[in-house]
C-alpha cells in the first residue's frame, strides 16, 4: 500500500508541472470585420403605375414565364365569376416573374398571384394495352384581376 502513495504523490507533482507549462499565451486579436460583406436584404420588385399607363413594357425578356393558358372547364368558370385566370407556367418563374410578364403582356395589373405545382401522372397509352407513359407536370398560375380588367385569348 505504500507504494501506491508514493506513486500518486509524484503523478501529482507531474501533473502540477504540465498545468503549469500548459497555461496559453495571450493571442493577438485580429480584426474580425475586415472579412465581413455587407448583410443584403430582400427588397420587393413592384411596378411603376405611371409607366402601365403608358404603355410601356418592362424592359427585360419575360417570354419564357407564361407557356400557354390553362383552358378547362374550372379555368373557365373562374374567369367568369371570380375574374381569376389560369396559365402554364415555366417551373424556374416566381410570382414576380409572373406578374412582370402579365403587365406587360396582357397591359393589367393583377391583384395576387398564386403559383401551385402540376405534379406528373402515370397515363395509360391508347392504343397499345397495357402501355402506361408520363403526363408531363409542371407550374400553373392563378392570377386575379380587379373587376373590370380582362385578359383576352384570341
Amino acid at each position: 500500500m505504500a507504494l501506491f502513495g508514493k506513486n500518486k504523490k509524484k503523478d501529482e507533482k507531474v501533473a502540477e508541472k504540465t498545468v503549469e507549462k500548459k497555461t496559453p499565451a495571450k493571442k493577438t486579436s485580429l480584426k474580425k470585420s475586415v472579412n465581413k460583406k455587407p448583410k443584403q436584404t430582400a427588397t420587393r420588385r413592384t411596378t411603376n403605375k405611371k409607366s402601365l399607363q403608358s404603355g410601356a413594357t418592362s424592359k427585360r425578356d419575360l417570354t419564357w414565364v407564361l407557356k400557354a393558358p390553362r383552358i378547362t372547364e374550372k379555368g373557365a368558370i373562374l374567369a367568369e365569376s371570380n375574374n381569376v385566370y389560369t396559365f402554364d407556367v415555366s417551373p424556374r418563374a416566381t410570382k414576380f416573374d409572373v406578374k412582370d410578364a402579365v403587365v406587360s403582356l396582357y397591359k393589367v395589373e393583377p391583384l395576387k398571384i398564386a403559383i401551385t405545382r402540376v405534379p406528373s401522372k402515370k397515363v395509360q397509352v391508347r392504343g397499345q394495352r397495357g402501355r402506361m407513359g408520363t403526363k408531363s407536370g409542371g407550374k400553373k398560375a392563378f392570377i386575379y384581376l380587379k373587376k373590370g380588367d380582362k385578359i383576352e385569348f384570341v
